[in-house]
C-alpha cells in the first residue's frame, strides 16, 4: 500500500478515444466488499486476499502431475481482491448491451481510474446463443475470448472508478490455494471432488449457476471446476524452468502471441485430474473453429463452452503504463 500523497499518472490514450488517469490514495480499506453496478440490483461480490509467498506449481510426488507445473518455485504475491464467483451473464450482458454506460459518475464510487466508459470498446453480439442452451441467470458467462474478458474488465473499471482485470496465473494459483500446499485446495484426495467442484462425471454435461458447491478456506466458490477460468498470462511449458531459483515477484508471462494463451481451474467438462490447483490449460484455434468470420472474431470463441473468468483489483492501484499492458490490445485471427 502507498503512503504518503496521493500519485496521479495520467496517458493521453491512441486516437484521442480518452484519458486514462490512475490515482492511489493512502489508507485504501482492505476487506470485502460489494462492488454495485450503477441503475441495477446487480453487484459483483470481491474477496479480500492478503498476499504471502507459496510454492507455485506441483511437486514431482503428485499424482496425476504435469510437465508445465514444474519445476515448483516461490512466487511473492501482492494483496488483491478476487470475485467471489465467475463472472455470470447477468453481469457480462450489461457490458454488451452497455445500457447503463450513461450512468457513470465520476463524483461517485471508486476514485483508483477515470477512464470516459464511451471509449472503451463493446463486444458484437453472436450469432449464436453462447450460453448453448444450458442457462444465463446465475450462470457463469462462456465463449468470451481472453480479449473480451479484458474489455470487460476495462469497461467493469470505467462505470464504477475501480481498477478491474484478470488475474496473473500467479494470483489464480494463489488463491485457489487458499494456503494449502496438497493437490486441491480441500486435499489431495480426488474422491472429495463432488463437495467442490462440477466437473466431467458429476456436471450432467453442462455448467451450472455458480456458487452451488463448497467453497475454498479463502471464501471463493467453484476455483475447481464449473468453467475453466482466463488469466493473463501468455501460455509457456517451460515457463517455470526460467524462474527456478530465488523468489519471484508476483510475475507473469505478457502475451505477444494470440496462441496460446492459459487458463485455470478445469470445467465441468474435465476429469478430475484437470481440476487440481496446479493445472494448466492452453488456448488453441479449435475453440473458434465455427466461426465463420475471416478475420475470427475478437470477441466469442463459438466452441469453448467450457471457459469463462473472474476478476481481481489490486489493493495498489498500477500505473497508467501498466494498467494498458494488464488491459493488453487485441490480436486478430488470420
Amino acid at each position: 500500500m502507498r503512503l504518503g500523497k496521493p500519485s496521479v499518472i495520467c496517458l493521453i490514450m491512441m486516437a484521442g478515444l480518452c484519458q486514462l488517469s490512475s490515482i492511489s490514495f493512502p489508507g485504501k480499506e482492505f476487506k470485502n466488499y460489494s462492488q454495485a453496478l450503477p441503475g441495477t440490483d446487480i453487484t459483483l461480490e470481491m474477496v479480500a486476499i492478503k498476499g504471502g509467498e507459496y510454492m507455485r506449481g506441483s511437486p514431482d510426488s503428485e499424482t496425476d502431475r504435469k510437465q508445465d507445473e514444474g519445476p515448483q518455485y516461490k512466487v511473492k504475491v501482492p494483496d488483491f481482491w478476487m470475485g467471489k464467483f465467475e463472472i455470470t451473464w447477468d453481469q457480462y450482458e450489461l457490458f454488451m448491451q452497455r445500457a447503463i454506460d450513461q450512468l457513470q459518475d465520476p463524483s461517485s464510487g471508486g476514485k483508483e481510474i477515470a477512464i470516459k466508459v464511451d471509449g472503451v470498446s463493446g463486444a458484437t453480439t453472436p450469432y449464436v446463443d453462447m450460453s448453448f442452451g444450458m442457462g444465463k441467470r446465475g450462470y457463469p458467462a462462456i465463449n468470451v475470448t481472453q480479449y473480451a474478458a479484458s474489455m470487460y474488465c476495462k469497461w467493469l473499471s470505467a462505470i464504477t472508478g475501480n481498477f478491474y482485470r484478470l488475474p496473473t496465473e500467479a494470483e489464480w494459483e494463489y488463491a485457489c490455494r487458499a494456503g494449502t500446499s496438497t493437490a486441491y485446495h480441500f486435499g489431495d484426495d480426488p474422491a472429495a471432488l463432488d463437495a467442490y467442484g462440477w466437473f466431467y462425471e458429476n456436471s450432467e454435461d453442462k455448467y451450472h449457476q455458480v456458487g452451488l458447491k463448497k467453497p475454498n478456506p479463502w471464501g471463493l466458490y467453484d476455483m475447481h471446476g464449473n468453467v475453466a477460468e482466463w488469466t493473463l498470462d501468455q501460455y509457456d511449458p517451460n515457463y517455470y524452468q526460467q524462474h527456478a531459483n530465488g523468489i519471484s515477484a508476483n510475475d507473469w508471462a505478457l502475451p505477444t502471441e494470440l496462441y496460446p494463451r492459459t487458463v485455470r481451474g478445469g470445467s465441468w467438462y474435465d476429469d478430475r485430474d484437470k481440476l487440481r490447483s496446479a493445472a494448466r490449460k492452453a488456448s488453441n484455434p479449435r475453440w473458434k473453429q465455427r466461426d465463420p468470420q475471416i478475420p475470427k472474431s475478437l470477441w466469442w470463441l463459438t466452441n469453448s463452452p467450457f471457459v469463462g473468468f473472474r476478476v481481481v483489483r489490486p489493493l495498489e492501484t498500477p500505473t497508467a503504463e501498466e494498467i494498458e499492458k494488464y488491459w493488453m490490445k487485441p490480436i486478430k485471427d488470420i
